[in-house]
């Protein structure tokens, strides 16, 4: 299977889910959470669903490991993020050898999308030339959009403005 649509159908199955018990919390919350650093806890968690869906990715996808030179777990374990902020996910790329696009760019479907409001997501479909938005799937959001960890209550499919957009990382080039 094509490498960014099985990221793509990974992400896909995710929405929907939704925090249980209290803010930012939630069975299915913690095992996003447990793929970063950090303990789980009630803290915000749009982060660590993306670093959630990398691993799963990577170890679900044969044909990815080979485009990145990752032929064993250790090494897959080495690669993938493990943060727990938005922002801090250039870091993590710029030290993997991936590349950080200004906001400015076309995203393409497959490209992780850090938002300059310390949000984070990943784009699902290609953004056609002089389009206004982007089409993300997003943990940690709400309907209306907001990320605020008070008011983020699952995973989905949003759209939100380009203008919003601080940067992209683009694991193919």
């Amino acid at each position: 299977m094509n490498p960014i649509k099985r990221l793509i159908e990974l992400a896909t199955h995710e929405v929907g889910t939704h925090e249980v018990g209290g803010n930012n919390r939630g069975p299915r919350i913690e095992q996003y959470q447990a793929a970063t650093w950090l303990k789980p806890a009630p803290w915000p968690w749009c982060a660590a669903f993306l670093c959630w869906i990398l691993r799963e990715w990577l170890f679900s996808s044969p044909e990815a490991c080979d485009l990145l030179g990752l032929d064993s777990k250790k090494k897959i374990e080495q690669w993938r993020p493990r943060t727990a902020g938005a922002f801090d996910f250039e870091r993590w790329a710029k030290e993997q050898g991936v590349r950080v696009i200004a906001g400015r760019s076309l995203a393409k479907t497959g490209d992780i999308v850090v938002f300059d409001f310390s949000h984070i997501g990943l784009v699902v479909k290609d953004q056609v030339s002089k389009s206004t938005t982007v089409e993300t799937i997003e943990g940690n959001t709400n309907s209306k959009g907001t990320r605020e960890s008070n008011t983020g209550d699952g995973v989905w499919r949003k759209r939100r403005s380009v203008s919003s957009i601080r940067s992209l990382i683009r694991i193919f080039p």
